[in-house]
């Protein structure tokens, strides 16, 4: 009766449908995410932040950035929480309104001096950073529990021996959210009205900026639709099952967060060294050499936006190359690669970018963007097959924003502050020396593309150690 005729169309429409609800949900968040990393190197500096001298502006501009990465771990362990103990789905739901109202709010929020739609036309001085640094922790607090939840989404649907392959769905969505986030700046930077270029730019400043945040609305009803039309995970099912079996005979459950920690502290700690180098490259990539093109080189605003829609493109393609890739090598192997490409890479990066030359910047984003993406395919399936089931969303959320933490937080600050003291070459030499530390990390890493994830199997269990696999996909 499995095999009947009637069955196969449903099993086929399950994972399309999967595909997408994990790909267009880290989509919108991540469209929101970087619409304000390209607004804190274009716009804020000047809107939030004009009392400030321009150098100043700029780190408390990243400053703001930051403030997400340290909001993600937070994120990631009270979503874990819920994804771990109600489901996948319903904390999804969560996580992708609560990123679409804080991504709103920033759209409206009056400037330091300016202000929003005719609105406070003084400017509400110092509760404009205020208030914009809180919508940025909002944003950060959902992302965090939003990326664990897409790849067990799609990671558990996944027939065994192509996990690498679903689970490249939700790491596509940064792909298209960067590509999507700098055709919106492109399009609302080119379409403010004026006379000449200076009022071309001021309506930029007032207003212009204000569209790609407020369309974020628009985005995250179609999510949502999406989103609530696909089933739990089987994975989850099965092991709301035996957490129920469990309270029987051994009482009530500890927390998911205190279980992860306790028993694969050690996973956690090496996730997030291993993937810090693929952050660091990535916000780089994405939002600081979009400041550092337009105020140190000189670079317009429109080419530097244009040349990210192509990197986007070299960043969609890598995340699916590797991701399909280490279904046939392993993931281990894959995102090693990427760290040892990264340490080298990263010293060439600023020498190329500090020549001025347009042709040099453009290469240099994409070779930093598709040496990211070799490690960012592989990702999305390694960290779900590290953790036990019944905390799986809470272990790997916690190693994915702790390397946010070490390669997205820390580096554009301290990079913005060698620039300020002319040190462009220092930057290199610091993300060299992060990924060398990622490179150390993933020789710790154990191979996962071939571990279970039913809900009975411990970490490190393969598929040759049972005579069956973990589940069908229904």
């Amino acid at each position: 009766m499995t095999d009947s005729p009637p069955q196969a169309p449903a099993k086929k429409t399950s994972l399309r449908r999967v595909a997408a609800a994990s790909c267009i949900g880290t989509t919108i968040e991540f469209y929101d995410f970087f619409i304000y990393g390209t607004a804190a190197a274009l716009v804020f500096p000047h809107v939030f932040f004009s009392d400030q001298e321009p150098a100043t502006a700029t780190m408390s501009s990243f400053a703001t950035f930051a403030v997400a990465f340290f909001a993600r771990p937070v994120g990631a362990a009270i979503f874990g929480h819920f994804g771990d103990r109600i489901g996948r789905k319903r904390t999804l739901v969560w996580t992708l309104l609560i990123m679409g109202v804080a991504t709103v709010f920033i759209g409206l929020l009056p400037g330091y001096d300016t202000g929003a739609f005719g609105l406070f036309e003084n400017g509400i001085g110092i509760w404009a950073p205020a208030l914009l640094v809180l919508c940025r922790f909002f944003q950060g607090f959902a992302v965090g529990g939003e990326w664990a939840g897409a790849t067990l989404l799609a990671a558990e649907y996944a027939p065994e021996g192509k996990r690498g392959m679903m689970a490249m769905w939700p790491q596509l969505g940064p792909a298209f959210a960067f590509f999507l986030s700098s055709f919106t700046f492109l399009i609302f930077s080119m379409a403010a009205p004026g006379a000449d270029a200076d009022a071309a730019d001021s309506a930029f400043l007032q207003w212009g900026w204000r569209i790609p945040f407020l369309l974020s609305a628009v985005l995250v009803i179609i999510g949502l639709w999406i989103r609530l039309a696909v089933e739990e995970t089987p994975v989850f099912r099965e092991a709301e099952k035996k957490a129920a079996e469990r309270a029987i005979t051994e009482g009530p459950a500890t927390l998911p967060f205190l279980d992860s920690i306790k028993y694969q502290w050690k996973e956690i700690l090496i996730a997030g060294g291993a993937l810090a180098s693929l952050f660091s490259l990535f916000y780089m990539g994405t939002s600081f050499f979009t400041s550092y093109a337009t105020q140190q080189l000189g670079h317009s605003r429109v080419f530097v936006l244009s040349v990210g829609l192509i990197a986007a493109l070299f960043f969609g393609a890598t995340i699916a190359l590797s991701a399909l890739y280490s279904d046939k090598i392993g993931r281990r192997k894959v995102i090693g690669a990427s760290c040892a490409l990264a340490v080298v890479w990263a010293l060439a990066m600023f020498p190329l970018i500090d020549t001025g030359s347009e042709i040099l910047f453009a290469v240099s984003v994409c070779v930093t963007l598709g040496i990211m993406g070799i490690a960012y395919g592989p990702a999305g399936a390694a960290l779900p097959e590290m953790f036990q089931a019944r905390y799986r969303y809470t272990g790997a959320g916690l190693g994915y924003n702790l390397a946010g933490i070490l390669g997205g937080a820390l580096p554009p600050l301290a990079a913005s502050q060698m620039v300020a003291a002319g040190n462009s070459f220092g930057i290199g030499i610091m993300l060299s020396a992060l990924s060398v530390v990622s490179v150390i990390c993933v020789l710790l890493l154990t191979e996962s593309s071939k571990n279970l994830m039913d809900a009975t199997a411990d970490p490190g269990e393969e598929f040759h150690e049972r005579d069956t696999f973990a589940h069908d996909v229904p």
